[in-house]
């Protein structure tokens, strides 16, 4: 860059020992020239550094900051054991969420709190959850432990153990395989059979790659009673798996 050319006007207006008119226009030409040049080191030329961009370097120039340029140790410091977020059910601002120990982040719509599990459950801060005893009751148990299974069919018929624990089967069946499905180890089942059952030729399956099915006990199904079949599972490995179950009829009596 140039050093700026100065115009010497004289002592007074007219005075003669000014700059000639000429060489001052010349020199207000060099001055313009100047400014307006893009020489390699002049004020013209702008650089930028990452993160900082620019979409020139002269001219009308926008300074920017690069998309993901802000680095961790560029933040503001955030206290100890807290998130930075915005906690809000808007856009703004973020703010600082400090969580004491074991709890978690827990949002309701209008922002976040931090809490700790209670009630029935507990958290450690090692992410180790527990149910407190006696806090699963009947009613939180999945149908395979609590629900009936109502059937009229007559003939082949699922018995989908992970919908109910009881099967109620009322239906005049006559040659049928029953297909116990979705058995667990250590579960029991029962299938009532009252319909007209004196045509009935009943056969165990599962749905099982491979089952040893076991009768427990001699009685056998007595197509002229009601009868009742408890199924139990000792085994539910898919390849190996075992079922035990027992007949016995099915009679109103209130007197073991």
């Amino acid at each position: 860059m140039c050093a700026k050319q100065i115009i010497d006007i004289g002592i007074t207006a007219n005075d003669g020992t000014g700059s000639p008119l000429r060489s001052a226009f010349d020199m207000c030409n060099d001055n313009f020239t100047e400014l307006y040049s893009d020489d390699t080191g002049d004020v013209g030329s702008i650089t930028a550094t990452a993160p900082i961009e620019r979409d020139s370097a002269t001219g009308a120039v926008t300074i920017s900051l690069a998309n993901a340029g802000v680095t961790f140790a560029k933040m503001q410091n955030v206290a100890a054991n807290s998130l930075l977020i915005r906690n809000a059910n808007s856009s703004g601002v973020m703010s600082e969420l400090a969580l004491a120990t074991t709890q978690i982040m827990i949002g309701d719509g209008t922002g976040m709190v931090g809490a700790a599990l209670s009630g029935d459950t507990t958290m450690t801060n090692a992410g180790v959850v527990t149910i407190a005893n006696d806090a699963v009751t009947f009613a939180k148990l999945e149908n395979r432990y609590t629900a009936k299974a109502t059937s009229s069919a007559t003939g082949n018929q699922n018995i989908d153990a992970s919908t109910a624990t009881s099967f109620l089967l009322t239906g005049n069946v006559v040659t049928a395989t029953l297909t116990i499905q979705n058995m667990k180890l250590g579960q029991v089942i029962d299938i009532q059979m009252t319909g007209t059952l004196s045509s009935a030729a009943i056969t165990l399956a599962t749905d099982f790659s491979s089952t040893t099915i076991n009768k427990v006990g001699t009685t056998d199904f007595d197509t002229a009673e009601n009868n009742v079949i408890q199924v139990v599972c000792v085994d539910d490995t898919d390849a190996a798996a075992i079922i035990n179950y027992a007949v016995a009829k099915l009679t109103v009596d209130t007197t073991p």
